[in-house]
């Protein structure tokens, strides 16, 4: 009586049950990852762009603060921030476009800088001082939202990974 041995593991053939497999990417919910990199640079350079709209009106001083404006006062300032989101924005594009690690592990520390600068920039921006609320414009929202879309984007990095032998 003769005994058949059996196929190697490597050698043997999966059979699969079921439907065939549908390689149709357009109702892939997460294709927004091909294009984190894209994403990302748009959304820097809408930053910039956002600093230009108001972010907050002040009702009773007739007077309406963004990004480029931000004087109330001679004794209330909050500066020009257009400074430092162009600063982070623009060397997050730089970062963005180049395709090594250590640019997407340096764009990560900036994006969570820009982000925390963004925040800061809410909670003063909409803060009511001597019993006065600003009204809030849709920008300041959007400045808010669009930095925590370029970090999101930032660990999404479009990297070839090269197998090491």
């Amino acid at each position: 009586m003769a005994r058949q041995s059996s196929a190697k593991a490597s050698t043997a053939v999966r059979i699969r049950s079921g439907p065939p497999i549908n390689k149709d990417y357009s109702r892939n919910p997460f294709i927004f990852m091909k294009y984190s990199q894209q994403i990302g640079i748009i959304a820097s350079a809408l930053v910039i762009a956002i600093c230009f709209l108001p972010w907050v009106e002040v009702p009773s001083l007739h007077l309406t603060l963004n990004g480029i404006h931000g004087k109330v006062n001679d004794g209330l300032t909050f500066g020009t921030q257009i400074k430092a989101h162009s600063f982070f924005c623009i060397i997050m594009i730089a970062l963005f476009l180049i395709p090594k690690l250590w640019a997407k592990r340096t764009n990560i520390f900036f994006a969570v800088l820009h982000l925390g600068w963004a925040i800061k920039n809410y909670i003063i921006f909409s803060m009511c001082r001597q019993g006065e609320c600003p009204e809030i414009k849709p920008a300041l929202y959007l400045l808010v939202t669009l930095a925590v879309i370029i970090q999101f984007m930032t660990f999404l990095p479009n990297l070839e990974i090269k197998e090491s032998e």
